[in-house]
């Protein structure tokens, strides 16, 4: 049985807000609230793939603490678009 793509959203968005790491749950959660829905397939398919990634490595990519790997530089840029400002 093939999953919709409203039940795959609903899927990412939890993923994104259930972290286990608080920062990572501030970053994403929003960002699945909002811009993850705009996103084509294809791309959604990188994201799944970057929520299977440790949060610890996906905040040093978001942070700048280390270089963002190719196939997720997009949505890590995407990611910070929709970052609230301090």
């Amino acid at each position: 049985m093939s999953e919709t793509r409203d039940i795959r959203l609903k899927r990412l968005k939890i993923r994104s807000w259930r972290r286990g790491m608080r920062e990572m749950d501030m970053l994403l959660g929003p960002f699945s609230d909002g811009p993850l829905g705009d996103l084509p397939d294809a791309e959604l398919d990188i994201y799944e793939q970057l929520l299977s990634e440790n949060d610890q490595e996906i905040y040093r990519w978001i942070s700048g603490q280390a270089e963002t790997p190719a196939q997720y530089q997009k949505l890590i840029h995407a990611v910070l678009d929709g970052a609230p400002s301090a």
